[in-house]
């Protein structure tokens, strides 16, 4: 079944205007235009919308948006992804509604509020703490290197990161499943895009850096299993992709 513009702004909720917005930075577009110029949407083309949205509802700008989902990403890990973000977003407003409404409490009673108190919900590391504790255990145990006794989450920043590389490795293990070659075009724009993404958020990683990064997860039992869980042969197909990338980038300079 086919929908115009106007039935998927009804069904959606979302303007006309920002729909045409969309179709116009390549972002959401019809799956066909109809002899009267009607842009025509079909379930694929519902499904990513729906996907936008759970983007726009963490605050993800429209061009991140499109970043993460280039390559057309498997949508269930991606679905599973945007839960957990949102999930942490629900938690952590649950959080400040907590602190209001111990403010407004305060307020009634005349009584000075706690400082400590004030402030709760407007950072919250400890989702992410628990997330990363199983990796940072082994690698405490393996290597000597607690990631997280001195360090300061950005959960926003992490929040975004995550999103992105799960976009980015969801896009590797669909191109595998497809029979793309390592090498491929597709394959090279898409760890472009995850390495200008890393380096825009302060990790000033080089193809090579990358590529190393890479040969590492296929020697480390931890990270390879974690690889391999999400797709059998994930590991050493990006590890072939991201030394074919770092090849050719090191012949074009």
């Amino acid at each position: 079944m086919l929908y115009t513009v106007k039935e998927v702004a009804s069904l959606s909720n979302v303007t006309i205007k920002a729909l045409h917005h969309y179709h116009r930075i390549g972002l959401l577009l019809p799956c066909e235009i109809s002899e009267a110029g009607y842009r025509m949407y079909g379930t694929k083309e519902l499904e990513r919308l729906q996907q936008i949205l759970f983007y726009r509802e963490l605050d993800f700008p429209l061009e991140q948006i499109k970043e993460l989902l280039a390559g057309e990403p498997e949508r269930l890990p991606l679905l599973a992804e945007q839960e957990r973000l949102l999930l942490a977003r629900k938690q952590r407003l649950e959080t400040i509604l907590r602190t209001l409404r111990k403010s407004v409490e305060s307020m009634m009673k005349g009584e000075p509020m706690n400082n400590q108190d004030m402030f709760k919900g407007f950072e919250n590391e400890e989702a992410w703490r628990k997330a990363m504790s199983g990796q940072n255990q082994y690698l405490k145990e393996t290597y000597g290197v607690d990631a997280l006794e001195t360090a300061r989450i950005d959960v926003q920043k992490m929040n975004e990161q995550a999103a992105e590389a799960t976009a980015f490795m969801s896009g590797i293990a669909d191109a595998l499943r497809a029979g793309i070659k390592h090498s491929d075009e597709q394959i090279r724009q898409s760890i472009r895009m995850h390495l200008e993404f890393l380096n825009e958020h302060g990790h000033r990683l080089t193809a090579g850096d990358f590529a190393s990064q890479t040969r590492f997860f296929m020697n480390d039992d931890f990270h390879l299993s974690m690889l391999e869980a999400q797709q059998t042969g994930l590991a050493y197909y990006l590890s072939a992709a991201a030394e074919a990338f770092a090849a050719d980038r090191s012949s074009n300079e």
